[in-house]
């Protein structure tokens, strides 16, 4: 029988910095849960909002694979390995800090907040050379799920060092998907972005999460139009 966990949207952890508001769905900075220290290969779901002109300076990472998924406005990156990009709504970006990168994020239109995903997992393989991804995402096509990361290079959206495959999509009300495990030794943790779920009876709202672990597969309908973000990683350990 498939093993499952619900984090509803008013458990997260917060912190409010200001120009920063960042809702923490497992243990980071200043919020320590011993019980959610991450899910899986999933250690970090940042759920972030950055007043304009504002952002994170330079700062390091390494051995992590980095994801962020704007959900409004854009933000300009910068790395030590040279990239500069804005990177806006409707794309996805990865960075494998491997053994070591700086970067820093700055939201550069004044007045304008943008909000964003940060994600990070483990990798499957330490001290890699970095490397640094960003691609644009068709979601256009409602009511199916969007694969848009994979371990796969040459597969569909951006690949990480991990065995992780991520899909987005947005459903409308009543439409009902089965999503099978790419690898059943997996787990898969559903994030509403906005609307309303449920899982195999479990009933989610905007900004819950949700982790599913040995199943092959389970049911998602929407209870009403609703968006999200499927996650599936190693169980680890």
């Amino acid at each position: 029988m498939a093993k499952t966990v619900l984090h509803q949207a008013a458990t997260r952890g917060f912190a409010d910095h200001g120009w920063l508001k960042s809702h923490h769905t497992f243990s980071f900075a200043g919020y320590y849960n011993p019980d959610r220290m991450n899910f899986g290969a999933l250690r970090v779901l940042n759920d972030d909002t950055v007043a304009g002109s504002r952002g994170f300076g330079e700062h390091p990472h390494d051995n992590m694979e980095i994801i962020s998924i704007p959900l409004e406005g854009e933000l300009i990156h910068r790395d030590s390995m040279g990239n500069e990009a804005v990177i806006k709504q409707g794309e996805i970006q990865v960075m494998s800090a491997g053994t070591g990168i700086y970067h820093s994020e700055y939201n550069h239109k004044e007045g304008e907040p943008v909000k964003f995903l940060q994600i990070w997992l483990f990798p499957n393989k330490r001290n890699v050379q970095p490397r640094y991804d960003q691609i644009q995402i068709d979601l256009k096509e409602k009511n199916k799920l969007h694969q848009i990361l994979s371990p796969n290079a040459d597969d569909e959206g951006v690949w990480i060092y991990q065995n992780a495959w991520f899909h987005m999509g947005s459903l409308d009300k009543g439409t009902e998907i089965e999503y099978q495990l790419k690898d059943k030794a997996n787990g898969v943790y559903v994030f509403v972005l906005s609307g309303k779920l449920e899982i195999d009876g479990t009933q989610l709202s905007q900004r819950d999460g949700f982790g599913i672990w040995e199943a092959e597969s389970f049911n998602i309908k929407a209870s009403e139009d609703a968006q999200a973000l499927l996650m599936e990683v190693p169980m680890l350990g």
